[in-house]
This record gives structure tokens, sequence and C-alpha cells, in this order.
């Protein structure tokens, strides 16, 4: 079991469900989305280049990958567990689980690739340091598989 990283609450509103009440497949990357811009937020990174932390305020989604376990039924409060496997150069890897209330329940798990742009440019940029020495709580430190 993966311990390390983030366990990030979330809420599951009833809009978010599709017609048989269990959560729309394209919501669980909005909870993961949610949860890793709620982390990143409470460290001061803002879209906003005036008002953030750091100067790395574009960061773009390169790929994101789920696979669907157990269907979340309803609305409530699951909590979104994410860590980074790696972070390259310009780039940063996250993996997550989708868990239970009680994290007994894994209903979905993946990654998601995010891409550091310089502004400018739009092209790959590298990370600041800043962001690094930020990002490094969430390094993967375990070899367990999830």
């Amino acid at each position: 079991m993966i311990e390390d990283g983030v366990f990030e609450p979330v809420q599951v509103h009833f809009d978010d469900l599709d017609a048989m009440g269990l959560l729309h497949n394209s919501r669980y990357a909005l909870l993961v989305e949610r949860a890793i811009g709620a982390y990143w937020h409470r460290l001061g990174w803002a879209a906003d280049p005036a008002r953030s932390t750091f100067k790395d305020v574009f960061l773009a989604v390169r790929e994101f990958k789920v696979t669907y376990h157990v269907p979340i039924a309803g609305s409530g409060e699951p909590v979104v567990h994410f860590w980074l496997d790696r972070m390259s150069r310009t780039s940063g890897v996250y993996g997550f689980r989708v868990l239970s209330a009680d994290r007994t329940v894994v209903h979905a798990d993946g990654y998601r690739v995010n891409v550091n742009l310089d502004p400018a440019t739009l092209r790959p940029a590298p990370f600041s340091d800043e962001l690094r020495a930020a990002a490094e709580p969430l390094i993967r430190r375990t070899a367990a598989a999830c």
C-alpha cells in the first residue's frame, strides 16, 4: 500500500452524478484536479503570476489516465490520494487513487502528466528550484504498488 503523498477530501455533488446516480466517468478527473489544485493553492500557487508564490504558473496536462474499479454511488466526500511518481526537468507524473471516505475502497486510480510551459513560447520549460522544493514531499518513496 502506498503511504506517501497527500490524502485530500473532495466533494461529489448531485450534478456530478449520471442518470443512474453514479459519479459520471468524466468527473473522476475533475476530482483529481480539485484535490491537486487545493494542495498547491495552500502552498501559494496561483494561475496569476502576480499572486503566485511560484513563477511556474503555466502547467498543462499532457496525459491523463483513469482506470475505474468500483463506482461511486450518490453524493458524498471521497478522498483523493496523490503523489509524484517522478519529476523530470520539465514534467511531473502524478499517481492517484480515488478512495472511499474511510479509505477502504479504491474507486479509481491512474496517473496524470503535467508539463511546465514557458508563458511566452508555450514550449516546455524547466521547473523552478522553488517549485521543485515544494514538490519534494509529494515524491513517492515506497516501492509498493497500489
